[in-house]
C-alpha cells in the first residue's frame, strides 16, 4: 500500500465522525423549521377564522380597500356593458342592415371583439398596470358613449341607414374596444390583489356580489329609462356614470403592478393613517381588543 491510499485510510474515520455529527443538528434544524411553518400556517388559518363580516367595515384600512374593489365592480356594470351588449341588433338596424345572416354575422364580429380585447388586457395588465388600463379604458368608453348618444338623439328613430346608423356602429364598436381590455379584467384583478390574506376571501366574494348586484340592477331599469327619456338620453347617462368612474378610480384606486400582498397593505395602511404612521396589522389590533 503507497503513502497516498495509507493516508486516504486513515481519514475515512475522520471524515466520517465528523459528517454523522453533523446529522442530528441537520434534522434538528430541518424538524424546527417544519414545525415553525406548521405554527405559521395554523395561525394564518386561525386569523382567516377570526374573521367577521362587520370587521371589513369596523377597520378602516380594510373599508378603504373594500370601498375601491366594490366600486370598480359596480361601475363595471353600471357603465353599461351588458346594455350596449344589448342595444347591438337594434344599432345594427340603424345602420340599415336588414338582412337576418348579416345582422348574425356583425353579432360575431362584436362578439369577436369582446373576446379579443380580453385577450389584449391579459397581456395588457402587467406592461401598462391596472390603474393605467383602467383609466384609459375608461375615457374610451365616455367617448364612445357620447357618440352612441349623439347616433340615437340626432338619428330619426323611424329610418334606417344613414350618417347617424354608422355612428352607432362606430360608437358600438370603439365601446367594445376599449371596455374590454380594461374594465373587463381589471375589477376582477384588482379584487385579487388589494385586501390581506386573512379578508382576500370575504372581501372577493363580497365584491363580486357587488357586481351581480348591479348587473340585476342596471337590467331591471334600463329599458324602464329608456322607455321614459328615450334611448339617446339613457347613453348619455351611461357616459356620466363613466367620468364618475373615471374620477373614483384616480382618486381610490392604487397602482398595484408589480406589488407584494405586504406592500398593498402598506399603501392601504397610509392612506389610513398617513406616512409613517406606527401602524399595526388588522389581525393584531382585533386579538388585543
Amino acid at each position: 500500500m503507497d503513502a497516498w491510499s495509507c493516508g486516504c485510510a486513515s481519514c475515512d474515520p475522520i471524515c466520517s465522525h465528523a459528517l454523522y455529527a453533523r446529522v442530528p443538528q441537520m434534522a434538528f434544524y430541518e424538524e424546527d423549521e417544519v414545525e415553525y411553518l406548521n405554527s405559521q400556517l395554523e395561525e394564518e388559518r386561525q386569523k382567516k377564522r377570526d374573521v367577521r363580516y362587520l370587521d371589513v367595515f369596523r377597520r378602516k384600512e380594510i373599508r378603504l380597500a373594500f370601498l375601491a374593489g366594490a366600486g370598480l365592480q359596480a361601475f363595471q356594470q353600471f357603465t353599461g356593458i351588458n346594455t350596449v351588449m344589448y342595444y347591438s341588433p337594434t344599432i345594427v338596424q340603424m345602420a340599415g342592415f336588414k338582412s337576418n345572416q348579416l345582422a348574425l354575422l356583425l353579432s360575431l364580429i362584436v362578439a369577436a371583439m369582446n373576446a379579443a380585447g380580453s385577450v389584449l388586457g391579459i397581456y395588457l395588465i402587467d406592461h401598462a398596470g391596472r390603474r393605467k388600463l383602467a383609466l384609459s379604458s375608461l375615457a374610451g368608453v365616455i367617448v364612445s358613449l357620447l357618440i352612441l348618444s349623439g347616433a340615437f338623439l340626432f338619428g330619426s328613430s323611424d329610418s334606417t341607414g344613414g350618417l347617424s346608423g354608422w355612428f352607432a356602429v362606430i360608437g358600438l364598436a370603439l365601446y367594445i374596444a376599449f371596455f374590454s381590455p380594461g374594465m373587463g379584467p381589471v375589477p376582477w384583478t384588482v379584487n385579487s390583489e388589494i385586501y390581506p390574506e386573512a379578508y382576500r376571501g370575504i372581501c372577493g366574494g363580497m365584491s363580486a356580489t357587488v357586481n351581480w348586484v348591479s348587473n340585476l340592477i342596471v337590467a331591471q331599469s334600463f329599458l324602464s329609462i329608456a322607455d321614459a327619456l328615450g334611448t339617446g338620453p339613457t347613453f348619455l347617462i351611461l357616459a356620466g356614470i363613466a367620468v364618475i368612474a373615471f374620477v373614483f378610480v384616480s382618486c381610490f384606486v392604487p397602482e398595484t403592478k408589480g406589488l407584494t400582498f405586504e406592500e398593498v397593505e402598506n399603501i392601504w395602511k397610509e392612506r389610513a393613517w398617513g406616512n409613517g404612521s406606527n401602524t399595526q396589522s388588522l389581525l393584531e389590533q382585533r386579538n388585543e381588543s
